[in-house]
Parts: structure tokens; sequence; C-alpha cells
């Protein structure tokens, strides 16, 4: 029903009566019952499917803004397929030759760039092992080719990419999985016609919940416990980064009871943390004596944190770090970031500058039952992890604010404050603003009215917040319209 027809031309390998079963294939999408959008949306789009010549040059069928004219070279944003004899179409959404206009408040804004990028991540990973789908960064870029390693993993298309590889900005090369081109197209035509403002037909409710559920897990993928379990099981040193709000320092604390049975402990670090305060160094103990005091070497967090799993072997140790981008990890570590190695074939060890005791001495070194977890806010700009030698040590995952929570903990108006806030961002943020998105723990309130209290007084301030430190200045205005909303409640 409603792609059926278009997908069959696809699938075929046959060039014949192209422009004829493009117009029946077009109309099929549109019109209830057996549509899949409504006979408005028609009107949103013009069908461009030239017949075939020996001299048409590169054949296709494109849905465009119908303010183009009806032949010669178009602008804007099109759905494209491009037939190849003995081959199924491409899929792609293309630029028009002529450029952006009148379409480019669509390709300029983050949001359509960032769901298309997720749309192709999501079909390839659904592929089976290859490359299946691509997506430039940024769809305005016309002066940018389809890359190298897209064209000669689909050669049968050569022609396609020598023609209009700067224009394409998302493709998709069917595969002999019927039903997996069907959900690559029909992913591909939901979006496009989003952008001109028209959703699927209520029929289709189902499927197309389910194809924009899969698509956004790899737009904020959901990141749960036992993988960051199984994460730090093999490479010993990972860091959770995220928005505020995401849980974190809870995954951390739940990680530590549950999973290390409470084998381990957490600290926070702030600008003050020193390599002493971490590794060890020396400092005042009470004496008797003229001075009352003496230095002494004195373990710091690590050094108490390894010797607490060297004594217990048979058990995994964590140290959990919280707000570990609140230090400069580089300083804090200084010679044992020479330890932080966990794929390393030998024990790693270092020279202490004093004697601290059993069980180190003047060795330092991880023994491999301890693992670190750092925790880390996204948010906050004022100190970063930027050390690459440090960063390559450790594995990062990315926490983000999931809807699922929110509609189990939250009321009606939390859910709605959520689903407008994380939209407005995932549209109009930029690369680095995007992880900014507040999470999902300002938004857990149940009764209707503490919600409203509580988007007033923790909500709030946090985007008032954002707003005075320039950090959304890209788009301001929605945020502040948000805020209005807020304060009406």
């Amino acid at each position: 029903m409603s792609v059926g027809p278009l997908l069959d031309l696809i699938r075929s390998s046959t060039q014949e009566f192209w422009a004829e079963r493009n117009r029946k294939a077009f109309s099929a999408l549109f019109g209830s019952p057996d549509g899949r959008f409504s006979k408005i949306a028609a009107k949103a789009v013009t069908l461009r499917a030239p017949e075939m010549s020996a001299d048409s040059g590169v054949p296709f069928a494109a849905y465009i803004h119908p303010s183009n004219p009806p032949s010669g070279p178009y602008s804007g944003l099109s759905f494209v397929i491009f037939p190849v004899t003995g081959q199924p179409c491409l899929i792609g959404l293309v630029v028009g030759t002529q450029g952006l206009a009148p379409d480019e408040a669509i390709l300029g804004r983050p949001g359509h760039a960032r769901k298309v990028q997720a749309i192709c991540s999501w079909l390839s990973h659904q592929g089976n092992g290859g490359l299946v789908a691509w997506a430039k960064q940024d769809p305005t870029r016309t002066d940018l080719p389809v890359p190298e390693i897209v064209t000669k993993a689909w050669p049968a298309y050569k022609a396609v990419f020598e023609r209009y590889g700067k224009e394409i900005y998302a493709l998709y090369c069917p595969t002999a999985d019927e039903t997996k081109t069907e959900t690559a197209l029909t992913a591909f035509l939901d979006l496009f016609f989003e952008e001109r403002g028209h959703q699927p037909l209520a029929g289709c409710d189902p499927g197309c919940r389910a194809i924009r559920a899969g698509w956004f897990e790899h737009l904020m993928p959901s990141v749960e416990r036992r993988q960051v379990r199984d994460l730090l099981a093999t490479r010993r040193y990972a860091i959770v980064q995220g928005p505020p709000g995401t849980g974190k320092t809870r995954m951390a604390i739940d990680l530590l009871r549950e999973d290390y049975g409470g084998r381990g402990r957490s600290i926070q670090f702030h600008p003050n943390t020193t390599y002493e305060n971490f590794i060890g160094g020396l400092a005042p103990v009470y004496a008797a004596g003229e001075l009352g005091f003496r230095f002494t070497p004195v373990a710091g967090f690590l050094m108490d944190a390894a010797s607490q799993a060297l004594r217990d072997p048979s058990h995994n140790h964590l140290l959990h770090i919280d707000e570990i981008n609140r230090a400069d990890l580089g300083k804090i570590l200084g010679e044992a970031i020479f330890l932080l190695e966990a794929t390393s074939n030998s024990e790693r060890r270092i020279d202490l500058p004093f004697d601290f005791g059993e069980p180190f001495h003047r060795t330092f070194f991880l023994p491999v039952n301890l693992h670190i977890l750092g925790t880390m806010n996204s948010a906050d700009r004022s100190i970063a992890i930027v050390d690459v030698a440090v960063r390559r040590r450790f594995a990062f995952v990315s926490l983000w604010p999931r809807m699922s929570v929110v509609e189990q903990h939250g009321c009606l108006t939390m859910q709605k404050a959520f689903q407008d806030l994380v939209s407005i961002f995932i549209e109009h943020a930029s690369d680095d603003a995007f992880p900014l998105v507040p999470g999902h723990s300002y938004f857990l309130e149940s009764n209707e009215e503490r919600a409203k209290e509580s988007l007033r007084v923790n909500l709030a301030p946090l985007l008032e917040e954002y707003l005075a430190q320039g950090y959304i200045a890209g788009f301001s205005e929605p945020i502040r319209g948000y805020l209005q909303e807020l304060r009406s409640l």
C-alpha cells in the first residue's frame, strides 16, 4: 500500500515506461485510505520524471518544490531516485543544480542535517555488514562531492556520482532485502514531507513511529548501565559524558553499589584538585617536637584505590571520579598517565619520588582489577578535557535525555515541556550546543501543580544561564519563546 508502487519501481531493473510508472507511483502516495500522505501534501511537491532517451544523460525522477519550472534545471530540496540498468534505483536527497532556494531555510537548519545523518547511520547499522547509506555533514556544501569511499563501494552508480555528486547529500543503496529497502524509502519520504509540513496519515502511524524511534536512537542514543559495565570490563577506563540531568552520577553510583558490590569509592574533582590529592605527595602530619608536625608521604585517591584493589585480587574495584572535567586531568595525572593503557601487553610501572610504604613503596602501578569511571557534564565549558593523550586512554560514552523515563515518571505537563525543548535543540542547535540539551531529570515531577513550579524554578534558570553565557546564541529566540511559555504555566 502507498509506497508499494514506488518500491516496485525502485527495485525494478528495467527503465521502460519510466515517466508513466513514476506518475502512478507518485499518485499512490496520496489520499486515504491507501495513501501515506494527505492529498494536500501532493500540492507541496511536483514530480519531475523525464522519459528516457539515448541522449537524456543521467536519468532520474525527482519530487521538487512546485515553484520550479516544468522542465530544465531546478533548485531547492528534492527527493530523487536514479535508475541504472540491471540495478535497483539509487535513493537520495539532493539539492537542485540551481541552488538552495526556495528551501534554504530547510537545508541550512542544523536539525535537517542532524536527522538525515541519524537516518543514514541507522540504515547502515541495519545493513548486512556493508555500507548501505551515507549522508553529508552539511547539505548546503554543494562544492563537496560524494566521498571516494562511497563511490568505490557502489561502482554501478558511477555516472550518477559524476553528474550529481556535489548536489547529493544523502543516499541509500538498495539491497536484496525488500523490507529494509522499504524501510529506507519510507524514512526518506517521511522526512522529506515532514520538512514540507506534512505528516503521514493516521493509518500509517504505528509504522511511522517505529521508523522514527529507530533512527532517533542514532540521534540521541540510549545507554544502559550494563553497557557501561561491559565497557569497563574490557577497557577498564571510561568517561560518561552528557548534558545536565541525564543521570550520569546516578549511573556511576549504581554501578559501584550494584555491579561492584560497593568495592571502590566516589570522589569529585574541582579546580583545586592536585597531583598530591590524586596520586600522592608530602603532607603535614602531627608529630612531637618544636614544630608539632612533620612532612611524610601520603597516598592520594588513586593510590588508595589501587591499594584496595591489590589486596582483593578476586574482585574488580571501581574508582568513580565525578565532574572529571572540573580539573586539569593532564596535570593531575602527571607521569601516571603512562599507567592508563588498558591494552598494554605488559604491566606498566612508574617510579615515585618518595617511599609510600606498602604495597607500592617507590614503584606505582595500577592492578588490572581497578577500573576508573569519570562522569563529565558537557554543559560545563569552564574546564574541559582537551588533552589528546588523555582522551585516547579513556573510552567515552554519551548519555542523552530519554523520553521513556519522562513518560514513566513525569506528568503530561512535563512530557510536553520535554518534547518541546528537545525539539528546539534538535532543530536549531549547532553541533557545539546540541550536547547542552537539558536531561530528563528536570521533567520527572508527577504532580501537575508541582511540575509547573519545578519548570519555573529548576529548568528556567538553567536556560537563562545558557542565554547569559552565549552558549545558545544561535537559537536564542526559540528558547526565549519557550521560557515565556514556562512562565505562563
